[in-house]
């Protein structure tokens, strides 16, 4: 065994090369709660502004929360113990309302738009591989292409007399490649047979699961290859309303 030079310290590389690892991985976890953190507090002072009932209904909610877990310590006589739980489940109830309002604000703010349907889809969680706007026109009608573990889902938005001739084309496109895989198709409106844009996601996650994981995969890889019918130009997220209407003007004048 090899002696160590007199005078020489210890090598410590493994060690300090530990720690580094410790603390990068500290700091990115950091830097992540910041992100959602900020995150938060940008939706919340957006949603504030557009929904005046937030706070109340959220001090409402907390006061009730935590006012029925106090009375329940009361009735045990050990109101004390039951204070942070108390505050812990009201702030947590309360939050859960922010929540719920913070999306239904969303959604009000882009349904109708064109690429409202898009911004959905791309938001959900989940293994869903979204590919928007495969499928368009002149007049912003849409469809959006999905492939997840019910197999293929075709969304359009836009008129629905027009859509469905949209739909049509690139379904018979994706079952030349799909094989046995189903394809389903919908059309987000509030009309009958149509699936509203605050249902959208729920509606999808519903479906029956045909497919696993590796399916998927293989199922993207041949749609990719599949190519062409690319909307070229068309949304990608929701239209603000002052685009819109210079790309409708600009079709008026085309026609």
């Amino acid at each position: 065994m090899a002696r160590q030079p007199k005078g020489a310290k210890p090598d410590s590389t493994s060690g300090d090369g530990n720690r580094g690892g410790k603390s990068g991985k500290a700091g990115g976890e950091s830097v992540g709660r910041m992100e959602r953190l900020r995150q938060i507090r940008t939706a919340f002072s957006i949603t504030r502004k557009r929904d005046k009932r937030l706070i109340p209904y959220m001090l409402v909610t907390f006061v009730v929360v935590a006012g029925l877990i106090e009375l329940a310590g009361f009735l045990v006589h050990h109101t004390l113990l039951y204070i942070v739980p108390a505050v812990l489940i009201g702030a947590l109830s309360a939050m859960m309302i922010f929540g719920r309002r913070a999306q239904r604000a969303a959604y009000t703010q882009v349904e109708g738009q064109p690429g409202a349907a898009a911004w959905v889809l791309q938001s959900m969680r989940g293994d869903w591989r979204t590919s928007p706007s495969v499928a368009g026109n002149a007049q912003l009608d849409t469809v959006h292409r999905v492939i997840g573990k019910p197999g293929v889902v075709l969304i359009a938005e836009g008129s629905p007399l027009r859509v469905r001739s949209l739909l049509a084309q690139e379904k018979r496109r994706v079952a030349r490649v799909a094989g046995d895989t189903p394809i389903y198709d919908i059309i987000v409106g509030d009309e009958a047979e149509q699936v509203p844009l605050k249902r959208l996601s729920s509606y999808l996650v519903k479906l029956p699961r045909n497919i696993n994981t590796k399916q998927i995969g293989a199922l993207e890889k041949r749609l990719q290859a599949l190519g062409g019918g690319k909307a070229a130009g068309m949304p990608k997220g929701p239209v603000p309303p002052r685009a819109q209407r210079n790309i409708n003007e600009r079709s008026i004048r085309r026609r």
